[in-house]
Parts: C-alpha cells; sequence; structure tokens
C-alpha cells in the first residue's frame, strides 16, 4: 500500500512541477491580472501539495515535521548535480533589486571585477595613470551596464580579490560579480549566478625547464599555489583527501588571496606549480614566456555573473543580456580580441557555452 502511495504522490509532484513550467512558459510576455492569477494559483496548490510527496523521517509525526526538511534538503542537493543549470529564465522585468540600482543617486552598476587578470580585467600596462580597466569580462559589464541603464560606463569597478568575491556581494559592497567565477553547488549556497558565459577548466602552469607534465605523479612532493576560495583549491583539497596520486604527497598549502599572486611565487621560486583555470593560467603564460601549460585542463568548469542570493530578478535580466550578446555576434567579437591569442580560435572555449536554465 506504502507503495502505492508514494508513486501516487511521486505523479501528484511531477505533475504539477510540469503544469507550472508549461503555464508559466505560456504566459511569457502576456499581461493582466487574470495571467498572474493563473500561475498564483498554480504556484500556491503546488506549494501546499509538496510536502504530502516527501517522505517522512525517521520519527516524524506529520507531514511538517523533520521528514519534509529532510525530503526538501535532498531533492535541493539532487537538482545541484548540474550547478549551471540553476538559474532563472531570462527576463526583462525590473524587480526591486534592478528599481532599487536604479533610484541610487549615484546611478551606477556596482562591480568587483579583477584588475590584474591580463585579457581578463586588467590596466594595460602603457596606459599611463588613464588607463582604463580593459578585458574580457570588462567587455561583459559595459555590456549589462548599458542594457540595464543605457549607458555603458555607468559603471562602478571594484577590485575585489579571490577570497573576498563572495563576502562583497554578501555584505552589499557590490552588485555582482564579473571576476572569472566559477560557478558550483558550493557557492550556490551562499549567491546566485547567471547562466555560464564562459568554459575552462583546472590546468597546471610550471616553468617549462620542470619535470612537472601535468596532473598527474609528476607533482608528488611538489609545492602547488593556489588561490583562497578558488575553485582550484576545492579541488587540490578534495583530491589530497582522497589520496589521489596527482597531490597525495604535494603541499597544497602555500594558498594567496589572489590568484596573481601564484604566478609572482612561481617566478620567484617559492612554488613549484600553479592550478587554476586553464583560461587564466594561458594569459599568464603570455605574460611570462618562462613557463607555460602542462597537460591538459582536468575538470569542466564554468563561469557566471555572482549576483547576492536571491537577487533572481538581476540575474533573470544578466541571462537576457548574455542572450543577446551571443546572438549578436558581441561575445565572439571580445573573445577574439582577448582570449583567442591566447587560447586559439579551436579551443573548446572559443564558442560561448549553450546556456540552460531551472
Amino acid at each position: 500500500m506504502r507503495g502505492g502511495v508514494t508513486m501516487n504522490a511521486q505523479r501528484l509532484e511531477r505533475s504539477l512541477r510540469t503544469g507550472l513550467r508549461v503555464l508559466r512558459a505560456g504566459l511569457r510576455g502576456w499581461g493582466g491580472v487574470g495571467a498572474m492569477a493563473a500561475v498564483c494559483a498554480l504556484a500556491v496548490a503546488f506549494a501546499l501539495l509538496l510536502p504530502l510527496t516527501q517522505p517522512r523521517g525517521v520519527g516524524s509525526a506529520g507531514t511538517g515535521g523533520q521528514g519534509v526538511a529532510v525530503g526538501i534538503q535532498a531533492s535541493a542537493a539532487a537538482a545541484c548535480r548540474n550547478p549551471q543549470d540553476q538559474s532563472p529564465e531570462p527576463s526583462s522585468l525590473d524587480g526591486r533589486t534592478i528599481e532599487e540600482i536604479k533610484s541610487r543617486a549615484d546611478r551606477r552598476l556596482v562591480v568587483g571585477v579583477d584588475q590584474n587578470s591580463y585579457r581578463w580585467g586588467y590596466r594595460d600596462p602603457n596606459g599611463g595613470r588613464s588607463a582604463e580597466l580593459e578585458g574580457f569580462d570588462i567587455d561583459l559589464v559595459h555590456r549589462i551596464a548599458q542594457d540595464i541603464l543605457g549607458d555603458k560606463d555607468a559603471v562602478k569597478f571594484k577590485a575585489i580579490p579571490t577570497n573576498q568575491r563572495i563576502p562583497a556581494l554578501k555584505d552589499g559592497r557590490v552588485d555582482m560579480i564579473v571576476r572569472t567565477m566559477t560557478i558550483t553547488c558550493d557557492r550556490l549556497k551562499d549567491v546566485s549566478f547567471s547562466a555560464p558565459y564562459f568554459l575552462t577548466g583546472q590546468q597546471v602552469l610550471a616553468p617549462k625547464s620542470s619535470t612537472i607534465k601535468g596532473y598527474d605523479k609528476t607533482l608528488d612532493g611538489k609545492r602547488i599555489c593556489s588561490a583562497k576560495g578558488s575553485t582550484a583549491l576545492e579541488k587540490l583539497k578534495a583530491d589530497k583527501a582522497a589520496k589521489k596520486p596527482a597531490v597525495a604527497t604535494a603541499d597544497i598549502d602555500k594558498t594567496v588571496p589572489s590568484q596573481l599572486d601564484c604566478l609572482v611565487r612561481l617566478q620567484l621560486g617559492q612554488v613549484d606549480a600553479v592550478v587554476t583555470d586553464g583560461a587564466l593560467a594561458a594569459s599568464q603564460a603570455a605574460q611570462d614566456p618562462t613557463v607555460e601549460l602542462k597537460g591538459n585542463t582536468f575538470t569542466t568548469d564554468y563561469y557566471g555573473v555572482a549576483v547576492k542570493k536571491g537577487a533572481n530578478d538581476l540575474a533573470a535580466q544578466v541571462n537576457r543580456i548574455l542572450e543577446q550578446y551571443r546572438q549578436d555576434g558581441d561575445w565572439q567579437k571580445s573573445y577574439d580580441t582577448w582570449l583567442s591569442p591566447t587560447l586559439g580560435s579551436e579551443s573548446e572555449s572559443a564558442k560561448p557555452p549553450v546556456p540552460r536554465y531551472k
């Protein structure tokens, strides 16, 4: 009997989810109270009936007990197997977040960026004191400002270290982070992301004269640098705990606040290798002819625009802008200008990733 009830509950949950998704898609672009009421009615039904579809936990006294919480947490964990498809669908509607930005006396987007990542977010060393920030990420910021505020220069840039990206959003110091930030399940607990705008992967950077060949046993006993709060460090820690051959005996405690500091340590001989995003590593190799990429990328990662947790109206607007950015060819123009010289035109990263949404 219990199996039949569970199966019926699962069918009910699937039906409710499908109905809400279809109705929302069908009403997209409609106005009026009737359309909104229809969506709200089904959403309320879903909210009321969803607990009945969840299994009770051990010792639970009813449908509102601990079992519901466990069921929802399990569903959330399962839903984040692919963190890159957890962003809201594109929208042109102004919600609370965007309205607050537009109502400021200083009507500018406040954006956390890097100012030291060659070809991503940096100042031209030959530009003098008036050198403007430029690079692939900076182009995207200007496009977002143009679409939301009608002025590509309506931006207040803030240089944010790698390990301060999430705190800067939580504290309200910035509206968004556009700084080669990888979308991960752990980060989704603290911030919201746009759909992916770039494909990359972790890779090893080391001196050309080094015996290191990639993310393998040639890293035995080596000192590896990574940035605090980076995807690279998370991967190194996980693999170290699992005693994977690549880092089983390596020293992974040589961490720095910002990723570029790793290149400096490498140049000074304080570390033997750097692990970071391949796209960043390629730009660093272009800056220093004595270092090179070793081996292939060993993960698949995606960059996204990070916003404060729950700022779904801003994330949805960014997704709409990214759709247009890809379609009108400006994404490709920016790639060809900034990244093709280091990554090439045949790289997996040379085309924008296909977006997926919730």
